[in-house]
């Protein structure tokens, strides 16, 4: 804000106060006290150990998209968890002391192995009749193998289905290109199928925003509309992996996102004012760490960073890395970011120099550039994205796409919900509230 608080109405200023954006004059050791219990709350999500466990059990993939963030390979051999490994994996994943611990199969397209997935679903919910805690399962797939025998076991095992939507059909199959062509046909094929059989509300969707879709916000946003999702993650393009070899033809600016950002925005927020539940991810994200006392744990987020410490990634190679952006510039030949081998304790895995690193450089209170930052309590450093961009978790924080685009939206955001109205401020503190699942 560029006017000074005390200029503020009198309501504006105690609300400032009670969020604890403004110190109260004289403040007493209470206030000082609740306000760091707040800041504490805001952080335990790390101090609770892995409560998201990604595991990669092929990187076969039908795709060619050329901002895909993996390798990805049609072969088998070389390319696909043994069962040795996964069935180390399901019990290295029990060695986390969280309660509540959502396991996500990853790719490539996990479905080309529906027998791995099978196999550690069951082998998971089997040790967990011992150790009693709370499951959550999530395939990210094309959903193009998705078949009935499929959806019977994912129906009775409650197991959710993410897929890519990039938009309308031309966009997608654009973005998506498959042999055949008809990549948004397969995968709306997929969704019907999987909401008639498995359930409505166990199928989500993402989409990346590329070159061509910054110039289709609106109509991105209507077709989310149109096929009835109630989630929508405006992305943009990560620099890892196809993409990052790519970004010549495939990368765009910052301020060009933003301009798509906000109209696809606005799209959203017109939809839900016709009575059309549409929830956009990234803001509700920043609008998380803006108003609730209770952090939804967006791992990019995190300090000290959430990656390896609320998840961890099996992949297929048989390594362990402290998140999927991680594995992904394994891809592409930087090793740098394994905690390990799979099999090895948890304990091991996260006492690894790789992890102190990771933690070292995440810690705002001490990183120049995060440590005297406004939004110090509500972002911090991304040391996997630093090593990408860089090639080194401790490159000047200030300097990061990742500093840029959330100084952005904080920026966005504190705005927004200073001019809102009521309606629109009872939609962003709903959208705020912690959603289950919503670490990653």
């Amino acid at each position: 804000m560029k006017e000074s608080p005390e200029t503020l109405p009198l309501s504006r200023q105690a609300e400032f106060r009670a969020r604890h954006f403004l110190e109260t004059s004289g403040s007493n050791s209470g206030s000082r006290r609740l306000a760091k219990s707040r800041i504490a709350a805001k952080r335990e999500t790390i101090q609770n150990g892995p409560s998201l466990h990604v595991i990669v059990p092929t990187l076969q993939c039908a795709h060619s998209c050329k901002y895909c963030q993996v390798s990805r390979s049609l072969e088998d051999m070389g390319h696909t968890m043994s069962l040795e490994d996964l069935d180390n994996t399901c019990a290295t994943i029990f060695e986390s002391p969280s309660k509540t611990l959502t396991v996500e199969f990853q790719g490539g397209d996990p479905l080309l192995r529906f027998d791995l997935v099978k196999h550690a679903i069951l082998r998971i919910e089997a040790l967990n009749s011992v150790e009693g805690r709370t499951l959550r399962f999530v395939v990210a797939t094309t959903l193009h193998q998705l078949d009935d025998e499929m959806c019977s076991f994912f129906k009775a095992h409650k197991v959710f289905l993410s897929a890519s939507v990039d938009g309308p059909a031309a966009l997608h199959n654009k973005n998506r290109p498959t042999p055949t062509r008809n990549a948004y046909e397969r995968t709306i094929a997929g969704v019907e199928l999987a909401r008639s059989t498995i359930g409505r509300d166990h199928v989500s969707a993402l989409l990346t925003a590329t070159k061509e879709s910054l110039q289709q916000p609106e109509d991105i946003v209507d077709e989310y509309v149109r096929l009835g999702f109630r989630d929508i993650f405006l992305r943009p393009l990560s620099s890892y992996g196809f993409a990052k070899r790519n970004q010549s033809t495939l990368g765009y600016s910052m301020e060009a996102f933003t301009i798509f950002y906000q109209h696809a925005l606005e799209r959203v927020l017109h939809w839900n004012q016709e009575g059309v539940e549409l929830r956009e991810v990234y803001a509700s994200i920043i609008l998380n760490k803006i108003l609730s006392s209770f952090d939804s744990g967006y791992v990019d987020l995190q300090s000290p960073t959430g990656a390896g410490q609320s998840v961890i990634v099996y992949n297929y190679d048989g390594y362990v890395y402290p998140s999927d952006e991680a594995r992904m510039l394994a891809e592409t030949g930087d090793l740098s970011l394994r905690l390990g081998r799979i099999g090895q304790s948890l304990e091991i895995l996260q006492s690894s120099r790789v992890q102190r690193n990771l933690i070292d450089a995440s810690m705002v209170d001490s990183v120049v550039g995060c440590k005297d930052c406004t939004y110090n309590l509500f972002c911090a450093p991304n040391p996997i994205d630093a090593q990408a961009q860089f090639g080194n978790p401790f490159a000047p924080v200030l300097q990061t796409e990742h500093c840029a685009r959330h100084m952005w939206l904080f920026d966005f955001f504190f705005m927004k919900v200073r001019a809102a109205d009521p309606w629109t401020l009872d939609l962003f503190h709903r959208w705020a509230a912690p959603v289950s699942g919503s670490d990653s």
